[in-house]
């Protein structure tokens, strides 16, 4: 039977998640697949917090140096997050002939490139399942189960704090502070929650999917970025009104007119399957030109969910010794062929504060009109406060369009504010 050794860099929660599982189910992966498993040592200041998991102290390593050394050693996971220690780790890992599992999405997303070329170099391979939607295998599905498939989109709520927090907003009523507030009460968000809620995690999650999606590298700076810090309740409350639920989405299409990536707030019509995934779950839709649709469910975080993809990669590594690397020209700057769209074509959820006067619905949609923004639909609430809220669903249109009306719409004098400016997919 074939030995397969482990290091561990990182005993965190998804560090300790994957120690669980490949500690608890080494005579699972015997039987069914093939390989002894065994975890030879982990990279961990804490000692106290290695034992605590049943690790003994002879064990735990004092130097990436250690663990690259070992020759029992055939596999490093690299789970400490963010980017140094972690680059330094992986890159001697890589140059000293160790295939590399990684969670780790900020670090894969600005720097696939360089660590693939170490990886070639010295013959490694380098995974990355866990990087992206937790314990969902999006990754595996993309380069092992869609070939037969030019990929036309990718969408998915990509980040589990976010969803959380709107699901609250949305079920509970809450405002976004309270929402936050108790999303890192039960540890969902980070103290400095920046990452999640400005959409810095789900453009580096996207980065990575829709280059695999669409065959050539997409870089963060080619993702569109919006975060979810500025919606309100009200805006939760009117979309839902008119069959509307409010995600922060990933979105990848793949156009006749270039490839587009953005992440930002979205609409999604109450039929949509996405509209459905709560709290911190997470999906992703694709579209592929010969299977149609498919819908990806699943925990995007957590110790075993990330665990369980974590260790699926390293079972795949111990399996397949002819180790594959991206299909595409996976330099920094990528394919300069590739077309990129700037100027995206979507519905919009607008919501505006005029006066209650005769004639400026009229007058709105005369400057939506001469802008060619076609209006589907218009909701008019309860006057508040002197302020009557107007909510405008429009037909699909360029972005630029729906901008340079607002800007017309916003100087009139019956018009108080253009409150929200929302994206819309049905």
């Amino acid at each position: 039977m074939k030995k397969l050794g482990v290091a561990i860099l990182g005993l965190g929660v998804v560090g300790g998640g994957t120690y669980k599982i490949l500690n608890d189910n080494r005579e699972y992966f015997k039987k069914t697949q093939g390989l002894d498993v065994t975890v030879e040592t982990v990279l961990e200041k804490n000692i106290d917090r290695a034992v605590s998991l049943g690790i003994d102290k002879s064990q735990v390593a004092s130097s990436i140096e250690e663990v690259v050394s070992n020759p029992n050693v055939d596999v490093v996971v690299e789970v400490i997050g963010g980017i140094e220690p972690a680059k330094t780790f992986v890159t001697k890992a890589l140059k000293s002939g160790k295939t590399v599992v990684t969670s780790n999405k900020e670090l894969f997303a600005k720097y696939w490139p360089e660590l693939e070329v170490e990886a070639k170099k010295n013959k490694a391979g380098l995974f990355f399942e866990a990087s992206c939607v937790g314990g969902v295998p999006i990754i595996r599905t993309l380069t092992e189960g869609m070939q037969g498939n030019k990929i036309l989109s990718i969408k998915g709520i990509i980040n589990g704090t976010t969803n959380y927090i709107l699901t609250k907003m949305a079920h509970e009523g809450w405002s976004y502070e309270e929402a936050l507030k108790e999303a890192q009460r039960l540890g969902y968000a980070e103290f400095n929650p920046t990452a999640d809620v400005e959409g810095f995690d789900a453009t580096y999650k996207l980065s990575i999917l829709s280059s695999l999606a669409f065959n050539t590298k997409i870089s963060i700076d080619n993702v569109h970025r919006e975060g979810i810090t500025s919606l309100t309740k009200e805006d939760i409350q009117y979309g839902k009104e008119l069959g509307y639920t409010l995600k922060l989405l990933g979105i990848g299409k793949n156009t006749e007119n270039g490839i587009e990536v953005r992440v930002h707030p979205t609409f999604v019509s109450n039929d949509n399957p996405l509209a459905s995934v709560n709290d911190s779950f997470n999906a992703v839709h694709l579209v592929g030109d010969a299977v149609g649709e498919i819908m990806l469910y699943g925990r995007g975080a957590g110790a075993l969910p990330t665990g369980s993809a974590i260790v699926s990669d390293v079972i795949f590594a111990g399996k397949h010794t002819d180790y594959y690397y991206a299909s595409f020209d996976n330099s920094a700057k990528g394919n300069k062929l590739t077309k990129f769209v700037s100027d995206f074509t979507s519905q919009y959820f607008i919501r505006l504060s005029v006066k209650d006067s005769a004639g400026v619905l009229s007058k709105i949609s005369g400057l939506f009109a001469k802008n060619n923004v076609s209006i589907k639909e218009v909701k008019q609430v309860s006057e508040k406060e002197g302020k009557v809220p107007v909510v405008i669903i429009t037909h699909l249109c360029p972005e630029s369009a729906v901008k340079k009306a607002i800007e017309k719409i916003k100087s009139l004098d019956a018009v108080f504010s253009c409150d929200s400016v929302i994206r819309l997919e049905d």
